[in-house]
């Protein structure tokens, strides 16, 4: 099974116009917009949109509306982006045909029009959760304009209908009312018309009868079938996620995996196609506050927590946790929400806040005070911290006890090396395992008897595509190297054998037991430093190592000659420059450094630092416990990176299956290639180029 877009099935992303290029043309093409196009009307209308078609101007007082409040500027008609696509000069022929089914599902749709409205929402800045629950409860309570239509809302300002709404080209305000948690919100609700947007363009584009891409219609589809998932879900970018059922797979430090699917809305060479596959993210688990610091600081049982914390500990947990959204669980059914903005550097029996008496007298009380007073609630952890909510200045503390993590909030911090390692054994999948998933997101989700999706006549297939493919036979490796002078040159002028040993990768893989690098290098002065403890790692598993390395690279082509120039261990990070400033200046023809590490430590990046940015020195790490249980293939692997990095060749195609790109021997450059060159301070400029050739 092929899941990713296969050559055949040319898509474009519906994203943004700038991907465009990138789908259908080499990169060069431009993105053309028309201009021209007048919006629908009467020729001759004055500037501006127009009513659409078919609708009647209905006055504002007749729908119970209110009147504008401030000027808005209407929405012009949008320069929305018409892509030539460039025709496909002919099918490719090599290879042997196979059947590949991709994570396509094809869209029917009928040769109409959809209305395109802008939408403006006031208090703006609102999250698209908050919009959607506007515009819903909107459409719901002014029966009088919507009727029986189903709009669909992006969750900012664009909003699109079947029918065209009986407001003509007036626009017109609403007033909308959402309960609150305390008190009702009132809003705002411009809604204006912007424009027609032709499903019959489309089709004529995709079936090859135009070569103009109509991006304004893709978007329109895109918004149908992302509004019943953005309002049943929780979106995160195109992929929507629901919180953990039946399944639980925790990464640790309060963070835990939530599977959900991906979603987009695609051109193909011949029709629409939903794009769905699945996806995996990190949120942050719904739990008590408590809970959540204990997993944080890694303490087992708060109840062993019984002196407030340090510094380093308070520092970790603020780390954490500022920016996230708690609720508050003392006042009974009222759960008010928060955003954490800090943690008091005080425990709660000693952090204090200006509290206003009834006698308008201001008095210092602290928070656990405070709400024995107030809630008749003693603190059971009064030496922890509080939490600091909302903006600073106003001094609202909580205390970490009354407090939970609300759910569904995504983890954007980055992950540890543990939880990414945990996430991705939590989302490995086979093929057939994934194809399996995909298959179940959409017999779960039910597109055809989605009520909006009906709403604008729209079926989704419930198969994948299935698409033509090749299976390009695999090159042949050649290996062997500098072996003789018999036979004439390589490419790089060094005498090889006639008959050198080849390789045929199957499935991927090949066997490189018995074979040699095409060039090996000759190692003669080399180093290790070991940077794991000698406890961990004792001299006789150094000396047991040096052995094995050395017959595995010698049987490779590429000789470990003698002994080690250098052998000691070392401990820190801090280490490192000094010593390998040493082996710098101790050893001028010293050709490699293999660094032992302890396992995930800072050593290495500045292993790498020091060798690659500050000396100039080749080093080669490998973890203590693949020095101390040494296996033929992790040594193999090791003589891979070692020979490339020394400026050895490990294999090439054989010479007979290479195409000449060039056909001359002189010096060719291509102007079409976009090479960018950056220069930084006058320093230097850097560009990279393949010696092969």
């Amino acid at each position: 099974m092929a899941l990713p877009c296969p050559a055949e099935l040319q898509v474009l992303h519906a994203d943004l116009p700038t991907m465009l290029s990138k789908t259908f043309g080499c990169g060069n093409c431009t993105v053309m917009t028309d201009v021209t196009a007048p919006p629908p009307g009467p020729a001759g209308a004055p500037p501006g949109p127009v009513a659409p078609p078919g609708t009647v101007a209905v006055p504002p007082g007749a729908l119970g509306l209110l009147p504008p409040t401030q000027p808005h500027q209407p929405p012009q008609p949008p320069d929305l982006p018409m892509f030539n696509c460039p025709r496909r000069p002919n099918l490719g022929r090599e290879g042997r045909p196979i059947v590949l089914r991709a994570n396509h599902f094809q869209i029917s749709m009928p040769r109409g029009f959809v209305h395109h409205y802008d939408i403006n929402i006031q208090p703006d800045k609102c999250p698209r959760k908050v919009n959607r629950e506007i515009i819903e409860t909107m459409v719901h309570a002014y029966s009088k304009i919507f009727g029986n239509l189903k709009p669909v809302f992006d969750g900012r300002n664009n909003l699109y209908t079947r029918d065209p709404l009986p407001i003509g080209n007036d626009r017109m305000e609403l007033e909308v009312t959402l309960p609150g948690e305390g008190k009702d919100r009132v809003f705002r609700v411009a809604i204006k018309w912007v424009a027609q947007v032709s499903l019959f363009a489309l089709e004529e584009a995709l079936e090859g009868r135009t070569r103009q891409i109509p991006f304004d219609a893709i978007l329109a589809l895109d918004v149908v079938m992302r509004h019943l998932p953005s309002m049943t879900y929780t979106p995160v970018g195109r992929s929507f996620f629901s919180s953990p059922d039946g399944y639980y797979h925790p990464l640790g430090g309060g963070r835990e995996v939530w599977f959900g699917f991906h979603q987009s809305v695609r051109p193909s060479q011949w029709k629409m196609m939903l794009n769905i596959d699945v996806s995996a993210t990190a949120f942050y688990k719904a739990q008590p506050v408590i809970e959540f610091m204990c997993e944080v600081l890694d303490i087992r049982d708060i109840n062993e927590q019984r002196k407030p914390l340090t510094d380093s500990q308070r520092v970790k947990f603020t780390k954490e946790i500022k920016g996230l959204k708690i609720e508050i669980t003392h006042c009974g059914q009222m759960r008010r929400k928060y955003r954490v903005c800090n943690v008091t550097r005080r425990p709660a029996q000693m952090q204090s806040f200006p509290l206003q008496l009834e006698n308008g007298q201001t008095v210092e009380c602290t928070v656990a005070k405070y709400f024995l007073d107030k809630y008749k609630m003693k603190l059971r952890y009064p030496h922890l911290p509080c939490l600091q909510v909302g903006q600073e200045h106003k001094h609202t503390y909580l205390p970490l006890e009354v407090c939970n993590i609300v759910a569904g909030q995504r983890c954007i911090k980055k992950l540890t090396d543990m939880q990414t390692s945990t996430m991705i054994k939590a989302t490995a999948r086979s093929a057939p395992d994934r194809e399996r998933e995909i298959n179940n997101l959409v017999r779960r989700a039910d597109f055809n008897n989605d009520a909006y999706v009906q709403e604008f006549g729209l079926t989704i297939s419930n198969n994948m595509m299935e698409v033509r493919g090749r299976v390009l036979p695999p090159p042949k490796l050649q290996y062997g190297g500098r072996v003789s002078t018999l036979g004439g040159q390589d490419f790089q002028g060094c005498n090889v054998l006639q008959t050198k040993q080849q390789a045929m990768p199957n499935q991927g893989v090949w066997d490189m037991r018995g074979k040699q690098f095409f060039t090996g290098v000759e190692i003669r002065v080399w180093a290790i430093a070991c940077f794991a403890p000698q406890r961990t790692v004792r001299e006789d598993s150094l000396r047991n190592f040096t052995q094995q390395l050395q017959k595995i690279s010698n049987d490779a082509g590429m000789p470990i000659i003698g002994q080690p120039c250098f052998c000691k261990y070392a401990t820190g990070p801090d280490q490192v420059e000094p010593m390998f400033r040493y082996l710098k200046s101790s050893f001028q023809s010293l050709q490699l450094v293999v660094v032992v590490l302890p396992g995930k430590t800072p050593v290495y990046a500045e292993v790498k630092r020091v060798g690659d940015t500050v000396l100039g020195m080749a080093t080669q790490c490998v973890q203590a416990k693949n020095v101390n249980k040494t296996s033929p293939q992790t040594l193999s692997n090791l003589c891979l990176k070692i020979n490339v990095k020394l400026g050895g060749i490990n294999s090439i195609l054989v010479p007979s299956i290479r195409p000449k790109v060039f056909l001359t021997q002189s010096p060719v450059f291509c102007p079409c290639f976009n090479l960018q060159i950056f220069f930084f301070c006058n320093k230097f400029a850097l560009v990279r180029f393949s010696m092969n050739q």
